[in-house]
């Protein structure tokens, strides 16, 4: 009797031991780094490599970083020089979206429509530059609408060949529509493609763009000099906010040689940029996240 009351005595602290076991697990957070945004990626830029992620293939909203995607399909259709004339497309803005402040009849370049759709995420500057890049891809004249669903289809083609085949695009800004989506992994793809881009680079890495009519500020805290979250080693590259998508950012970094690209994902609006510093931290080897 004794016997079997020692072996019952044992199991059961076994059992008891495994549970706490599982609960401490469930009580820490073992992953290296706090992320607060609820999808992220952090890739080694030359390699593709990932080296950290949270919900990389989940489907969430991403807001103006959709407009790297549109930079890329615009520069593989024209060149940097074309002059672009704004027209009524200007009239199709939202109330309190983000815009560059262009105006019916102003003539721009697609280098200065770039600056001002990659500092300002001037929603304005997307639809002209989509306008422009689709009736000049397509070769007749199309209706507004007609153009802006061309381009549509023309960044999912895009986003197929370089390999985000999780995303489905609607428009070229990023404005909330629920059939208009990507995930992190993604959207690291299509910056690792953008980085490639002399153009984009270029422009990304800046605090802001002066042309005759405009000065375009750069949104990217991590760039500012002057901002807490300023990061010495950022490169760029895009900002995103919607109430759907929160706040949401893709950044890259370069240190000793090493390129990182950082993908953040409905995050808050001051956890977005730790939540990205942390990351590039990490994937520095810094120590500070």
């Amino acid at each position: 009797m004794k016997k079997r009351v020692l072996i019952v005595f044992i199991l059961l602290i076994g059992i008891f031991g495994v549970l706490n076991k599982e609960k401490i697990k469930l009580a820490f957070d073992f992953s290296p780094v706090k992320i607060n945004g609820d999808a992220a990626v952090l890739m080694d830029e030359k390699t593709g490599k990932v080296i950290y992620s949270k919900n990389q293939h989940s489907k969430l909203y991403p807001a103006s970083t959709t407009k790297l995607l549109t930079a890329l399909v615009v520069l593989e259709h024209t060149s940097i020089d074309e002059k672009v004339t704004i027209g009524r497309e200007v009239f199709l803005n939202t109330e309190e979206e983000a815009s560059a402040g262009l105006f019916e009849g102003q003539v721009q370049s697609v280098e200065e429509l770039l600056a001002a759709m990659l500092l300002q995420s001037g929603n304005d500057a997307a639809r002209s530059l989509a306008i422009f890049t689709a009736q000049k891809n397509n070769g007749k004249q199309l209706s507004l609408e007609e153009a802006l669903k061309y381009f549509a289809r023309l960044m999912n083609d895009k986003a197929r060949d370089i390999g985000a085949s999780e995303s489905h695009f609607i428009n070229p800004h990023g404005l909330h529509d629920s059939n208009h989506y990507s995930t992190a992994w993604d959207l690291a793809m299509i910056a690792k493609e953008a980085k490639q881009n002399n153009v984009i680079e270029s422009i990304v890495n800046q605090q802001s763009y002066s042309t005759q009519t405009h000065t375009y500020a750069n949104r990217n805290k991590l760039l500012n000099s002057d901002s807490e979250y300023f990061y010495e080693a950022a490169t760029g590259l895009k900002t995103g906010f919607t109430d759907q998508a929160g706040y949401c950012l893709v950044s890259s970094a370069e240190q000793n040689g090493q390129e990182l690209i950082a993908v953040v994902l409905h995050s808050g609006k001051e956890t977005m940029w730790s939540d990205s510093i942390s990351l590039l931290d990490y994937g520095f080897g810094n120590g500070n996240f």
